[in-house]
């Protein structure tokens, strides 16, 4: 057990290499990860179990403690990006499905990989725990909503299928985990050192399978999406850093809601444009997962320098 712990570890520190690695793999033998795309719900499930088997007490007493800087966290993570990403579609010529896709990503919550690139960078990892933790939890409401709002001019949205959508395979799995740690807690103690390699092979799979669909795609316009996608996230950190700014807050809290803005779940965002959009609409989420974990790798090196 403990060298698997080590290689989850070790897995989940090089989480970026593997992401690039497999999705090269995909788009140059496409055939050899197409039949994982009947799963990626499924492995989005896994991810999302393994983050309700870490959750604890401690997650939440943030909220009653800082409101103020947790609710300022919040309010940037659904609005920044959702905003930058409709402003990219109005700017940029792109095909319909594309412009769904991005928006769709932009109105995902957080990332979990921001925990770790949060504490790369000598953050408030509290603070960005927290932030993930009820920004997911929010995400059956909240990316419905959002989605319908700046994206159905592009393709028709069910905001109440994708509600459905996000329940099962976000808020159900974290119960589930949540309710195995508080019942049987030696077993979950037993799986949570495993969970990074869960996490990052779940992920990884759900960018090959996108990869692999949408292959002849991608060769097409795949330049133009991954430049989408480099600006919106580059974007998206500044301007969350600059919403912590605003709001008054020190450099640690101001690099976590940075990453934390910047960084989204993009797996989630696969996954529902693929179940209610179209294969297309989900390279965006699939570029975005390769990026930002090699920009949030970079920004969490140059916040590290950094100090309050």
């Amino acid at each position: 057990m403990k060298s698997l712990a080590s290689l989850a570890q070790f897995v989940g520190r090089t989480f970026a290499v593997w992401v690039l690695a497999v999705t090269a793999a995909a788009y140059f033998a496409p055939d050899l990860f197409r039949p994982i795309a009947p799963y990626i719900v499924w492995l989005l499930g896994m991810v999302m179990f393994g983050m309700g088997l870490t959750l604890a007490p401690g997650d939440f007493v943030e909220v009653a403690r800082r409101p103020r800087e947790v609710g300022l966290g919040m309010l940037a993570q659904f609005t920044v990006m959702p905003l930058v990403a409709f402003g990219l579609t109005r700017i940029v010529p792109m095909p319909p499905e594309v412009a769904a896709g991005v928006v769709l990503v932009g109105c995902c919550p957080g990332g979990t990989s921001s925990n770790v690139m949060t504490y790369l960078a000598k953050g408030d990892v509290a603070l960005s725990v927290t932030l993930t933790t009820i920004t997911t939890l929010m995400a059956p409401f909240v990316t419905p909503f959002l989605v319908w709002v700046f994206a159905s001019q592009y393709l028709p949205v069910d905001a109440a299928a994708m509600f459905l959508s996000i329940v099962k395979v976000v808020l159900l799995p974290i119960a589930v985990g949540v309710a195995i740690k508080a019942l049987l807690p030696g077993f979950a103690r037993t799986l949570v050192p495993v969970l990074p390699l869960v996490s990052v092979t779940g992920i990884v799979l759900i960018v090959a399978a996108v990869v692999a669909v949408s292959q002849a795609k991608i060769a097409q316009s795949g330049l133009l999406i991954a430049a989408v996608v480099v600006v919106h996230n580059g974007v998206g950190y500044a301007l969350g850093y600059l919403a912590g700014r605003l709001g008054g807050m020190r450099l640690p809290q101001r690099k976590a809601v940075a990453i934390e803005v910047g960084m989204q779940n993009s797996g989630l965002g696969a996954a529902l444009a693929q179940a209610h959009f179209s294969p297309l609409a989900a390279v965006p989420s699939a570029i975005f997962s390769v990026w930002h974990n090699i920009s949030g790798a970079l920004i969490a090196n140059y916040f590290g320098r950094r100090a309050d």
